[in-house]
């Protein structure tokens, strides 16, 4: 969540997903893993021709105020990004991804800033989601030694 790290996150978010072709409206994913990642591409975003959006998905609807599970500019129709900090299991996601499509959206995909090379991009592959990661969890520990 440091200013530097939001910078090259968000940059390098958005390039990949510019990339990858899925055409998303807006990005999100369970919180709190995924907040600051989907706030640090919305706002990349913002400083280019094609803004996206970002939302949160709650862990359980607020029992008070709007009562939603997902908050922010979250429109049914949506093609979606699901993103997060760190894939492990791809629990996470799977979750994320159900409240989007039970809210009418259309997950497009799951972007990680780790993959931990744990059985969780099968698992997402698997459901039918395709994957991308910025990074994994063996490049990082190699460039440490």
């Amino acid at each position: 969540m440091s200013p530097e790290g939001l910078v090259l996150i968000g940059q390098l978010g958005l390039r990949a997903l510019e990339e990858s072709g899925w055409g998303v409206q807006s990005v999100g994913g369970l919180t709190l893993g995924a907040d600051p990642v989907a706030y640090a591409i919305a706002y990349a975003s913002g400083l280019s021709p094609r803004s996206l959006r970002a939302f949160t998905v709650r862990k359980e609807p607020k029992p008070h105020g709007t009562a939603q599970l997902i908050e922010g500019p979250f429109a049914s129709g949506d093609r979606v990004a699901i993103v997060e900090d760190v894939i492990t299991t791809g629990a996470s996601a799977l979750r994320a991804a159900s409240a989007v499509s039970s809210n009418g959206g259309i997950v497009a995909g799951v972007l990680a800033v780790v993959d931990r090379s744990e059985g969780g991009r099968e698992t997402l592959q698997e459901h039918g989601f395709p994957v991308i990661a910025l990074t994994t969890a063996a490049d990082i520990v190699a460039r440490l030694s």
